[in-house]
């Protein structure tokens, strides 16, 4: 870590265990159960169905039958949250008396649904209502005192939270401005609870509500249904388009009552949006499609949170209550290109980033790194970037003054709010749950705190909890699959937390074509199964594998979709990786070392440049001196690289370096790793 920015682009390096720059997943295959089979039967779908639901912890048909059609079971009734009679109560008080009633959301997807839904349905039932939502950067998370007091100054008679305040013990203990105060949340409550009117959260130890893994949307949802249910004794189901766009969101579980607001959200979105919804969709190129929690997650959700990220969210919320079509299109291009700048400046810190890890090898138990202005509301996408691709716990932090802010990402087998706690004296604070936390550190203790964080996650994980792992729910060929399998395959959905798209795997598969596409080339498109029928495969970011994938045989983990093209539907694959084969993934040992060093020597120039990348090395070497996968060449040039043999250069070429004295093989960690692991075996 450091606290400057080195300006110079980062070249995409080769690392251990990788093809194509994309870390090896080892494949977890699930077997068939005997339980699996007779669950199907029981229910009438086919076994592989029925399988999947077993594997998922459904057991029973009464169990699947909720699962698969939750859009038939009644919603649980609100009032079993505690705090909600009172809290509603009070509400509907301060509706009839005129009172001035203030919304305080959070800046994510999260907030903005929930301030919107509690804000239209307050007004609906003849309130007065305005809401506030937090700068990210001049207030950060949760509630603010000094905006407490204004609202308070400026008339607010009842201040409702939503998808925040739970944590806000201090500053609700200290507000002393003639307000009451509901918090509705979400979130693990600590020890104490804020001292407010009300609090509804399903996760206090003394809520009865049968189901606490709402989103923040939800909890405010369950609200207006209870205020609805009191006085107008109407069973409200409206609105769910926002709620379900909330929930999917915010990556909660999407079991229970969480898949019934999606599931029938999904399908509001689908027929009869809200304005500003159907903008949203508009804008993203999506109308007339069926939305699915895909689209949600990364095209509608990201253009929402975009202005959290990069200005303010009330043009989110702005847009999402919007009633007439000409102004949501209008929020909705701006969003538009609120989210295009995102997506640069995501790009543009990912690289400056990376600068820090060219020398990335399998010893880095963490990753810490600093920069100087980087744009705190997108760090976090960069954390989850960085943990993508080195499969590291990754923290990355920006200097505000004398500080530093960070966001922090986990992998499985990582607590991260844990790992903090644990470095707590170097911190200033600190915050979160299991995969993501947020911390603030001073200038002068980011080394301690990277050596502390390190030597914590070290400490802990074994050097196989370094490769990600990837759930096969069962070995199919491409070809095998007929569209009304993978049409029976719909009734899963919505997938989400809790419940993910299957992936299925398919062995020693060789594309019979492949092509580089999109914008400069940088996806790819396959054709796989046989000569007779052949399924279009696609495979994002990462074109750079057409010139190559043809020759080799690989394993591929894939999930399933329908193209729809000029009235034609066929089956279609999405790949979620490519692995060689396990004949292809034969790990260089010293003699072939020998000979592929000899083989970089001889393309040299006269500067010691080598003008290859990986795949062309790949494909010349196997010309001429036998056939070599991209897995041995690209891990060799690794070896390579950690040995101070090989600079790797912007271009994707290499720059060799003649020897300074005598190397030792275990020297490059990813040998070393390798020679331990096979001497365990």
């Amino acid at each position: 870590s450091g606290g400057g920015v080195k300006k110079r682009a980062c070249p995409r390096t080769g690392s251990f265990a990788v093809i194509g720059g994309a870390m090896l997943k080892e494949w977890v295959i699930r077997e068939k159960t005997a339980e699996g089979d007779a669950l199907a039967r029981e229910i009438g779908t086919a076994p592989l169905i029925g399988q999947i639901l077993w594997n998922r912890g459904i057991r029973s048909a009464q169990a699947a039958q909720v699962f698969l059609h939750p859009e038939k079971e009644p919603f649980h009734d609100p009032f079993l949250m505690r705090d909600m009679e009172k809290a509603v109560r009070r509400i509907l008080h301060a509706i009839h008396a005129g009172e001035q009633i203030v919304v305080y959301g959070d800046y994510d997807v999260d907030g903005m649904t929930s301030t919107t839904l509690l804000m239209k349905n307050i007004r609906a039932l003849g309130g007065r209502v305005a809401y506030y939502i937090p700068n990210r950067f001049t207030e950060g998370y949760g509630l603010n005192g000094r905006a407490l007091e204004q609202l308070a100054a400026e008339g607010c008679n009842l201040l409702i939270t939503v998808d925040c305040g739970i944590a806000s013990v201090e500053t609700v203990a200290e507000l002393d401005a003639g307000m009451d105060v509901i918090i509705t949340d979400h979130h693990l409550p600590g020890s104490a609870l804020p001292s407010a009117y009300a609090v509804i959260n399903p996760h206090r130890v003394d809520c009865p509500y049968p189901d606490k893994e709402l989103a923040g949307v939800g909890v405010a949802f369950k609200l207006v249904q209870a205020l609805w249910q009191m006085e107008k004794q109407r069973l409200y189901t409206d609105d769910l388009d926002i709620a379900a766009l909330g929930t999917v969101a915010d990556l909660v579980p999407l079991v229970g009552e969480n898949r019934k607001i999606v599931k029938m959200g999904l399908a509001r979105m689908s027929e009869h949006p809200c304005d500003g919804i159907a903008a949203l969709i508009c804008i993203s190129g999506l109308a007339g499609k069926t939305i699915n929690t895909g689209m949600v997650g990364f095209q509608l959700a990201p253009r929402l949170n975009a202005a959290g990220r990069i200005e303010t969210a009330r043009s989110g919320v702005e847009l999402l209550r919007s009633e007439d079509r000409r102004a949501a299109d209008r929020l909705a291009g701006e969003l538009n290109a609120l989210n295009t700048e995102r997506r640069d400046l995501e790009q543009r810190i990912l690289a400056e980033a990376e600068v820090y890890l060219t020398d990335f090898t399998p010893d880095v138990p963490a990753i810490v790194v600093a920069g100087e202005d980087w744009n705190a509301g997108v760090i976090g996408i960069v954390a989850s970037r960085l943990v993508e691709k080195y499969y590291r716990p990754s923290i990355v932090l920006t200097r505000q003054g004398d500080i530093y802010k960070g966001s922090c990402r986990s992998i499985a087998g990582l607590h991260i709010y844990e790992a903090l706690a644990a470095c707590r004296d170097t911190l200033i604070q600190f915050g979160g749950h299991e995969m993501a936390a947020g911390l603030t550190l001073a200038r002068d203790r980011i080394e301690d705190f990277h050596r502390a964080f390190a030597n914590y996650v070290d400490t802990r994980m074994a050097i196989e909890d370094f490769t990600p792992k990837i759930s096969i729910e069962a070995l199919v060929a491409p070809a095998d699959w007929t569209l009304a399998a993978v049409e029976e395959l719909a009734l899963l959905e919505p997938y989400g937390m809790g419940n993910p798209r299957p992936i299925f795997g398919v062995r020693n598969l060789r594309p019979q074509t492949a092509a580089a596409i999109g914008a400069e080339g940088r996806h790819l498109r396959m054709e796989v199964g046989t000569r007779e029928h052949r399924v279009a495969a696609l495979c994002w970011n990462a074109g750079e594998l057409a010139e190559i994938v043809t020759e080799e045989i690989g394993d591929l983990s894939y999930t399933l979709s329908i193209n729809e093209w000029q009235g034609t539907r066929s089956v279609q694959c999405m790949i979620d990786s490519i692995l060689p084969a396990a004949h292809e993934r034969v790990f260089p040992e010293r003699a072939l070392l020998k000979v592929v060093y000899a083989f970089l020597k001889g393309l040299c120039t006269a500067d010691g440049r080598i003008p290859y990348n990986m795949i062309a090395l790949t494909r010349r070497f196997s010309r001429e001196h036998g056939h070599i996968s991209s897995y041995t060449m690209e891990t060799s040039l690794c070896i390579f690289r950690e040995l101070g043999l090989l600079i790797p250069r912007t271009e994707g070429h290499w720059q060799l370096v003649p020897p300074t004295g005598r190397l030792e093989l275990t020297d490059a960690p990813t040998y070393r790793r390798y020679q331990e692991r096979k001497g365990d075996r």
